[in-house]
This record gives C-alpha cells, sequence and structure tokens, in this order.
C-alpha cells in the first residue's frame, strides 16, 4: 500500500515537473524582446537652420527736446499715423532764475551803452558834415555805434530765449517738437506738466516720443558660434511670425555681427535680415518670429531615420545593426552625410535591401520570469 502511494506521489511530481516547464517555454515565446527593423529608401533631404528672434522696424526714431522745460501740451496719441512736420507736442520753458536776471541786466547796460553811442554819433555825424572833423573820427564813431546797437539787439534776444526759448520774429522751433519722418508713433513717454530735459554732451535727454516706419522691418536674431561660419551675406531667409504661424515672408540676410554677445554662459552673433513686405500686410514692430535658412540640400539619396544610428564609444564613428537571419543581427559601419535631425543621408555601407534594427525599440515583458532574451525581427 505504502509502494502505491509513493509511486502515485512520483507520477503526479512528474506530471507538474512537464507542465511546468511547458508552461515556462510557452510563457517565454510571448516575452522575446520585438524589434522593429526598416529598409533604407531614396528621398531628398534639406538641412535648415532655424533662428529665433524677432521682427523690428528699420526706421525707429527716438524724438529728444532741443531745450529743457515742461510739456505744455501732448497733441497726438499712440498709434497715430503721423507725417513728416506734424506737431506732436509743446514745451514750456521754465527760465533759470539766475540766468534771466544776468540776461536782464545785460540788456540794461547794452541800452545805456547804446544811447550814448546814438548821442555821441548824432552830434560828430554833424560836426562832419560842417568838415570840423575829419573822416577817419566820424568813421570809427560810426563803428562804435553801429557796435552798441548790436550789441542791445544780442541781449534782447538772449533775454527772450531764457524767458520764452525763442526770440521774437523766429520760429518756436525750439519748444515746438515737430516729427522728423513719416510713420507711426509707437510711443509718448510724457504726459502734460511732466519736465524734460535736453540733450547735451553729459546727459542724453528726456525721451519724448518714438516714430517708426512699419513698412520696413527687419528680423533680428542670434547665432550660436558652431553656426555662425556657416552664414553667409546675401542667404535668402523664410521667417514665421509666432502670431500667425501659417503666413511665410522672405528675408535676406545683411548683417552678421563681428563681436560676440554671452547670454546665460553662451555665446551668440547677432544677425540682422531685411524682410519683403507685402502691399497691405500690416505687422507690428517686436513680434516673436523663427527664421529658416537652408544650410545644404541633396535629392534622390539613400536615406535612413536618425533614430536608428548608434555611435561609438571610443571613436564616435556612427554605426547601424543589420540583419543578416531571422534573429541575428550585425553590427555594421556606415558613412553619413546631411542630416535634417529626422532622416540622415547614407553615403556607404547600407544598401535599400538591408533590413536595419531600430536598437532601442522593444516590447514589454508580460510575465514575470527573468531569462536571456533573444532578438526577433518582426
Amino acid at each position: 500500500m505504502k509502494k502505491l502511494v509513493r509511486w502515485s506521489l512520483l507520477v503526479l511530481f512528474g506530471l507538474s515537473l512537464v507542465w511546468t516547464i511547458s508552461f515556462l517555454i510557452s510563457t517565454a515565446d510571448k516575452s522575446l524582446t520585438q524589434y522593429k527593423a526598416f529598409n533604407p529608401y531614396y528621398s531628398s533631404i534639406e538641412k535648415k537652420l532655424f533662428i529665433a528672434g524677432k521682427v523690428v522696424s528699420q526706421n525707429e526714431i527716438m524724438i529728444k527736446p532741443q531745450i529743457s522745460g515742461i510739456i505744455e501740451k501732448v497733441y497726438l496719441t499712440e498709434g497715430a499715423a503721423v507725417k513728416k512736420g506734424d506737431l506732436i507736442a509743446t514745451i514750456k520753458v521754465v527760465p533759470n532764475e539766475q540766468a534771466l536776471y544776468q540776461a536782464r541786466g545785460r540788456v540794461k547796460n547794452a541800452k545805456i551803452a547804446y544811447e550814448f553811442a546814438e548821442i555821441d554819433f548824432n552830434r560828430n555825424e554833424k560836426l562832419y558834415s560842417k568838415g570840423v572833423i575829419a573822416e577817419v573820427e566820424f568813421l570809427n564813431n560810426k563803428l562804435a555805434f553801429d557796435t552798441a546797437k548790436l550789441e542791445l539787439e544780442n541781449a534782447k534776444n538772449d533775454y527772450q530765449i531764457i524767458l520764452n526759448g525763442y526770440r521774437h520774429g523766429v520760429s518756436r522751433s525750439n519748444t515746438r517738437i515737430l516729427s522728423p519722418q513719416s510713420g507711426t508713433l509707437m510711443e509718448i513717454f510724457v504726459k502734460k506738466g511732466e519736465q524734460v530735459i535736453q540733450s547735451n554732451n553729459f546727459n542724453d535727454g528726456t525721451t519724448i516720443a518714438t516714430i517708426s516706419d512699419l513698412t520696413k522691418m527687419s528680423f533680428e536674431g542670434k547665432v550660436n558660434e558652431g553656426k555662425v561660419g556657416k552664414l553667409k551675406l546675401g542667404m535668402p531667409l523664410e521667417i514665421t511670425l509666432a502670431e500667425n504661424q501659417e503666413k511665410k515672408m522672405e528675408a535676406v540676410l545683411k548683417f552678421i555681427a563681428l563681436k560676440s554677445v554671452e547670454e546665460s554662459s553662451y555665446v551668440q552673433f547677432e544677425i540682422v535680415g531685411d524682410i519683403q513686405m507685402e502691399d497691405g500686410f500690416f505687422m507690428r514692430s517686436g513680434y516673436s518670429a523663427n527664421a529658416s535658412l537652408t544650410l545644404g540640400r541633396k535629392d534622390s539619396v539613400l536615406v535612413i531615420p536618425e533614430a536608428l544610428l548608434q555611435f561609438d564609444k571610443t571613436t564616435n564613428y556612427p554605426f547601424v545593426e543589420v540583419a543578416v537571419g531571422e534573429r541575428e543581427f550585425e553590427r555594421r559601419d556606415i558613412e553619413i552625410g546631411i542630416s535634417n535631425g529626422i532622416i540622415t543621408e547614407v553615403v556607404s555601407g547600407l544598401t535599400i535591401n538591408d533590413k536595419v534594427k531600430q536598437w532601442h525599440k522593444t516590447e514589454p515583458i508580460k510575465t514575470g520570469v527573468k531569462r536571456k532574451q533573444k532578438p526577433t525581427l518582426d
């Protein structure tokens, strides 16, 4: 009886072992890593450089006063279309008390000198007409009279300029802020009653307003030092606005900075491109934009997805894994050409019939069984 039980247990154990081995084999086959494979193909490839930046007006002018004072009135608002010579604002002069006092005293002194010279001239003119004094003495006297008259006029003009900002009989250009060009009034920085300072050798002066010509726009961007050497003046640019990405505009590269600027520890070089504006198209100054330019193009060349590439850790040369059997791959060193970040040109090392493994693409393991995986080809 004991032998029968013992044999029964052995049979059950054997059957359980066979079933377990069969189950493990079947589940292990389902957990094999699955790789996708791609055939190289012929295509056109274009290498582009994308540059972030903004669009600005080519002609933007800051208007500064020619005299210090207080804003008396502002006649226009921001966004107004202006023509050359349009009145933007007027300035009321607040004279310096010391300078005004000195100018007033100079006028009084000049007036006294003039009145004395006039009396002397009138007397000598009568004497000269009677032949009492020589002509030379009379001419010297007339010169002194004319000089005194001119000095009085200059003193009065200086007094009027200090008091009002202009002299009588001439245009009030110093106190009238006029538009120096046609365009759009972009910003007004002052209000009625605010004080402004004239521009001089020691002070930039107060900016009253800025005027831009929005019919002539440029793209401004920055390129890092690794790519600036590939740019040349006259290269065509394609400009895309952030606010209207469907709109494409053409531009021409007209400026590449010779000196770099450092931003967040990166060396950058400024570039500028003239945009070819279309009639009737309105664009605000300061829009964010992207510029793209073609660095190279090839047609009908053998290409593969760039994701298939691997690089040797020692030599940094590119290679791929090519199928040589149902579940076997071999390393294949290749030579590559230009790339657009999605596909890469294959110069040598592959044919259109090769199957290239996407080495990092795997299917997740569905069981908890851990065993050495063998690659299989889709």
